[in-house]
């Protein structure tokens, strides 16, 4: 009896009716229920419809500057290798050998080839079988038809990402009028300076619903971030596969209240040169973008109760140039190491939370709106409705 109820269970997460209170307006609906957080089988769907669709964010293409620098990762379990080739391209292959299907390369680092540890058939940088020892009896063998497996990778402004799929549309497509709306903070002249890791015992959606609004800020980050100044954060209109806060203040986000740092761009324009922008990038990699800098919360979904996530911190490479830029970047790395560390604390917590049998779904306030955006967003697409 216990089975068949779990099978009901999981049966009625994929049914529309399921949701009919988070489908409503903001100020009537529920937030989603826990089992959205906990269950493998809807975590399961997430995987399938959502992260082997869409474009994923896998950060700056600074990371590797030089022919044959690489990094691999896994995300949403695939494992990938992401490599400039000789040409200076980047692109990305499924790290698994073509023979019988072992792991290429680990980590990160510089290479001329790839050769597998298990019989050392050997590829190029970029993707072709140079090496396949004894493998010349075997008939109808052409080295040629063997290449790595190619996963499309596109960049914007120096920003990487993978699609697991073959027929979407391209990355420009997707972000819609985003990169417009953020041009005047030219990315494309920024440097990283730091990426820092962490891994997390929560589901991916609550850090992105964390990160999406303003409500949390005067009890999670009391003693830091509560103390800096400016009007309400407003959800912005968006036309494209993203949605976005904005708050009108003055002086740099990066910098927790007192602090002084390097200075703002100005070139910026429009909301920009009005404040900070934090768009959240479906699906999961939110931005924030000031006056003097920006930085992004990257997030692998690792499994339904672990994701990994990742913060990078970019400047204008004027910026990085400066004598005193390696002095004056404490004060901001000092900033993301306190109230990151914050948000991930309350994460779990929450995680915990809705581990509960007990738990249940709750009410949404006026000050949550994307939360709402982004549960019906993630709706769409694990019930199939999307366009």
């Amino acid at each position: 009896m216990h089975d068949i109820a779990i099978a009901r269970e999981e049966s009625a997460l994929f049914r529309p009716e399921t949701y009919t209170a988070v489908r409503r307006p903001l100020l009537e609906s529920s937030t989603l229920p826990p089992q959205c957080y906990t269950s493998p089988e809807f975590y399961k769907r997430e995987v399938q419809t959502i992260f082997m669709q869409v474009w994923n964010f896998i950060g700056r293409d600074d990371r590797i500057p030089n022919a044959g620098d690489y990094f691999t990762i896994e995300f949403a379990g695939v494992p990938v290798i992401v490599v400039r080739g000789s040409d200076g391209d980047i692109r990305a292959f499924a790290n698994t050998c073509r023979h019988r299907g072992s792991l290429l390369a680990q980590g990160e680092g510089n290479c001329r080839a790839f050769r597998c540890s298990y019989h050392s058939w050997t590829y190029d940088v970029d993707g072709a079988l140079i090496a396949a020892p004894q493998m010349d009896q075997t008939k109808g063998f052409d080295p040629a038809e063997w290449h790595l497996t190619a996963i499309r990778l596109e960049r914007w402004a120096g920003f990487m990402f993978l699609n697991f799929d073959s027929q979407a549309r391209p990355l420009m497509q997707y972000l819609g009028d985003l990169p417009d709306k953020l041009d005047s903070y030219r990315f494309q002249d920024m440097v990283c300076v730091r990426r820092k890791e962490y891994d997390l015992a929560c589901n991916w959606k609550i850090y992105v619903e964390n990160a999406m609004e303003a409500y949390h800020i005067s009890t999670v980050h009391r003693s830091t971030l509560s103390r800096q100044k400016g009007k309400p954060s407003e959800a912005q209109p968006a036309d494209g596969q993203y949605c976005a806060l904005f708050k009108e203040h003055k002086g740099s986000r990066a910098l927790l209240e007192g602090d002084t740092g390097f200075p703002e761009m100005d070139h910026l324009r429009d909301l920009a040169a009005q404040g900070s922008w934090y768009p959240l990038l479906y699906p999961s990699t939110m931005f924030g973008c000031t006056y003097d800098c920006m930085w992004w919360l990257e997030l692998h979904p690792m499994g339904p109760e672990k994701t990994k996530l990742i913060v990078g911190s970019s400047f204008p490479r004027a910026t990085t140039e400066r004598a005193d830029f390696e002095e004056v970047v404490k004060r901001y790395y000092k900033r993301w190491d306190i109230s990151i560390p914050e948000d991930n604390g309350i994460s779990e917590l929450q995680q915990r939370g809705l581990a509960s049998p007990f738990a249940k779904p709750g009410r949404l306030s006026h000050a949550e709106p994307l939360v709402h955006t982004f549960g019906n967003w993630v709706l769409d697409h694990v019930l199939g409705v999307t366009g």
